[in-house]
């Protein structure tokens, strides 16, 4: 049995029950006493030195001590004032628990403020999180305040190549085509028949690039990702080496997210016997797989074998190396959990595959992967210091080209971006000689400041300023648009006209970007010509410049020209037929007439180009630049027939003609895209006709129309539409055509939605009284 208090903190035995302790004589407590007083006295250290304390060994208090001057340290002794004793540890806790509460009340405080700021003055989201046409506000709080009404942009819901309906914004090249084709559903109202002859593409037949159907699927996943195949499904090593040498020709100088020496090491590593095939690899499939839509196009056009118009089949360049993407994405399924830098190169290779195969939705899925897998490992962050050079370089290169493509594709679809600026502590990469020579590739240099990588970073920089212009011009929609009439802008000319000044005062990013490229970079032209300039003078090839070097300068100024005419395309307004004339505003007709500026421009390089080179032969994102720079065209001069530059414009056409015939010795969906244009031609030249003749001064006899419509123009009384000729309006209608093109590059495929039903007996002008299609007057519902 023990006590269980005593001075000292020990248990003392208790005495035993029964017997009683005697009491100490006086001789053994003298004893006791005198023996203690001969024991020496332990010396106290007020406080051990701090490399005493840090061994944890008794220091003698001296300074130096003992121990510190037998291993040779700095004797230190921080505080030796302060005594640490437990009631000081308590009373230290409390202080560190109070300040602890304070700093929570001001956190909270805080907090407070800024919410009720918030609320008294609610702000727009920005673009880059809410799309056109989605709710922009924040989640409603408990309190009432009250809700303040924003006015968006809605976009079009149109189908994929399945059945389901997926959504583009107003930037997007199907609102456009939305827009143009509601205007000429009313002017050729019984012109285009019930059963459309669409135009086919890959994604209208199968669901993924793949190319099997939808019961083949679930047969082909049973099958594990690390088999190697025959060589009769896959190529051999040999073949293998030529499309990867393709790949670093071509696509590697303006997409410079590999190391050639490290990935060409890692190829090394995945050979297994001589003649047989080597170990899966998802960076390395996926690489040959973007290769072979180059190479494959390159030898379908020197073929000569004709393609089809109407049907895209398996055989087309676009989905060429289909076996290697499917395999690569197999491979990549198992890397979700532990992503990878190589993870990262292989999604963002898989966005461009998709988007080249016209698989648009799947392109967007790609992207947002490579994204998140980005963020997984820290690209969007400053590379650690301790990496080599290099490696923190192709991680900056590797951040900024997901930066760029992912502006891209979402201001051509018109969707929310994923990812902001304020997010990103990433700089830009380096593009001088010691960062070029660390990069893998042997390129030569172009003069003392310009390295083969300088490309990148213009091509970043533009991107950059295209999205700043393009997010400061849709967020100032509401406020363009706050109390107009109708519902949407187009039926509001004063709103309208608004608008385009905060577009003309935006664009200022865009102008001091042309001013910053250095001539390296330039296109020269005859006659002394201006590069980035919507003059038409043609280019000078250059004979003894690398290819490389001449793609590089070309894509710069191709996509240039794009950026600026799609952030110009909404001002091309289409004639209202229901409401009464009121003129459109002068920055509104300058911004439609500097979209179609600038798709002559793109359509005169084009020309130029794809006659006399093979710079872009296989690029399909370069064909699908040419066709939306073709529609912007065929819809100014619906919306503007008789204009000052309709001669040009029209001219422009008939040159986009001639590109696509060109590009469709590639691939066939480029035939369809030309058979789509010769069509709309006709229709502009019947349409620009008719409203002249019906502007000039009629004479007294009665005068024929052109062949397009033997039918004279008879009593206003009358409701007629034109009669169709069987030369003029071949096949298929108009609108089916232009809407199966759209499909084909932008992926959507039902025409119900860009056809909406008109009941409106007033809206049926044709047989009454043509607007006025002047470009000057007349209201504009887009």
């Amino acid at each position: 049995m023990y006590t269980p208090n005593s001075l000292d903190g020990a248990k003392v035995p208790a005495p035993k029950a029964g017997k009683v302790d005697q009491p100490e004589s006086s001789n053994n407590k003298s004893n006791r006493s005198f023996e203690a007083s001969m024991r020496p006295k332990r010396q106290q250290v007020a406080r051990a030195c701090d490399s005493c304390r840090m061994h944890r060994i008794k220091c003698d208090n001296s300074v130096p001590c003992k121990n510190c001057i037998a291993r040779g340290e700095q004797c230190i002794n921080k505080s030796p004032g302060e005594r640490r004793t437990l009631p000081q540890a308590y009373r230290e806790i409390d202080r560190l628990k109070q300040k602890v509460r304070e700093l929570e009340e001001q956190l909270e405080e805080k907090s407070k403020k800024e919410k009720s700021l918030a609320l008294a003055s609610p702000q727009s989201q920005p673009y880059a999180l809410t799309p056109p046409g989605t709710s922009g506000s924040t989640p409603i709080p408990d309190v009432d305040v009250p809700h303040i009404p924003r006015r968006v942009w809605g976009g079009v819901m149109a189908s994929t190549g399945q059945a389901q309906k997926t959504w583009y914004g107003p930037s997007s090249l199907l609102y456009y085509i939305h827009r143009m084709n509601t205007y000429l559903s009313a002017v050729f109202q019984n012109l285009h028949p019930d059963d459309l002859l669409q135009l086919k593409s890959v994604a209208k037949t199968f669901p993924t690039p793949d190319c099997n159907p939808a019961d083949e699927e679930d047969k082909a996943e049973t099958k594990h990702a690390g088999h190697t195949v025959s060589n009769e499904a896959y190529l051999t090593p040999t073949q293998e080496e030529y499309f990867l040498d393709m790949f670093w020709r071509t696509y590697h100088p303006t997409l410079a997210i590999l190391d050639e020496a490290e990935f060409r090491k890692h190829y090394r590593s995945l050979e297994t016997r001589p003649g047989k095939p080597r170990k899966p690899s998802a960076l390395v499939d996926i690489v040959i797989a973007v290769s072979m839509q180059v190479g494959m196009a390159l030898a379908q056009r020197q073929s000569g074998r004709p393609l089809s118009a109407l049907e895209v089949g398996k055989d087309d360049p676009s989905i060429a190396g289909r076996l290697y993407y499917r395999r690569s994405q197999r491979l990549l399924h198992n890397e979700q959990e532990t992503p990878t830098l190589m993870t990262v190169q292989c999604h963002t290779l898989s966005v461009l595959y998709c988007c080249c195969a016209a698989f648009q939705n799947m392109c967007h899925m790609a992207l947002c992967m490579a994204i998140r897998s980005a963020h997984m490992i820290g690209l969007h962050v400053e590379p650690p210091t301790d990496l080599p050079l290099a490696e923190q370089e192709l991680r900056r290169r590797i951040w900024w080209t997901l930066y760029l493509l992912e502006s891209k594709i979402c201001m051509k679809l018109g969707r929310p971006f994923y990812v902001d600026l304020p997010s990103t502590s990433c700089g830009l990469p380096s593009t001088d000689s010691k960062t070029a020579s660390l990069a893998g590739s042997d390129f030569a240099l172009l003069d003392e400041n310009t390295t083969w990588l300088t490309f990148m970073k213009y091509n970043f920089k533009l991107v950059l300023s295209a999205r700043e212009v393009y997010t400061a011009f849709y967020d100032k929609y509401s406020d363009a648009y706050s109390d107009g009439v109708g519902e949407v802008i187009y039926e509001d000319p004063a709103a309208l006209e608004r608008y385009a000044g905060v577009l003309t005062a935006a664009m200022k990013p865009l102008d001091d970007w042309v001013k910053d490229v250095p001539d390296s970079l330039k296109n020269r032209r005859e006659g002394g010509g201006q590069s980035f300039s919507t003059e038409r003078t043609p280019l000078i090839i250059e004979q003894f410049v690398p290819p490389w070097l001449q793609r590089q300068r070309l894509l710069l100024e191709l996509l240039y020209h794009v950026l600026r005419l799609n952030l110009y395309r909404p001002f091309i307004c289409f004639p209202s037929t229901i409401t009464a004339a009121v003129p459109l505003g002068e920055r509104c007709l300058a911004h439609a007439a500097s979209a179609a500026e600038h798709s002559v421009a793109l359509t005169h390089i084009f020309h130029h180009v794809v006659t006399k080179t093979d710079l872009v032969t296989g690029y399909h994102e370069a064909f699908q630049w040419q066709w939306t720079a073709a529609l912007t065209l065929a819809g100014y001069l619906f919306a503007y027939p008789t204009s000052d530059n309709a001669a040009i414009v029209r001219e422009a056409i008939d040159l986009s003609i001639a590109v696509f015939e060109d590009f469709g010795r590639s691939f066939g969906t480029s035939l369809g895209a030309a058979m789509v244009m010769r069509d709309l031609g006709i229709k502009i030249d019947f349409l620009s006709d008719l409203v002249r003749s019906q502007t000039q001064p009629q004479p007294q006899t009665q005068t024929q129309l052109p062949p397009i419509a033997q039918t004279p123009l008879i009593d206003q009384q009358v409701e007629v539409t034109p009669i169709t000729d069987p030369v003029a309006f071949t096949h298929q209608d108009f609108l089916g055509d232009s809407m199966d093109m759209a499909y084909t590059v932008d992926n959507a495929g039902d025409v119900d939605a860009l056809w909406p039903p008109i009941n409106m007996s007033d809206q049926w002008w044709l047989g009454a009284q043509l607007p006025n299609l002047d470009g000057v007057e007349g209201v504009y519902t887009g």
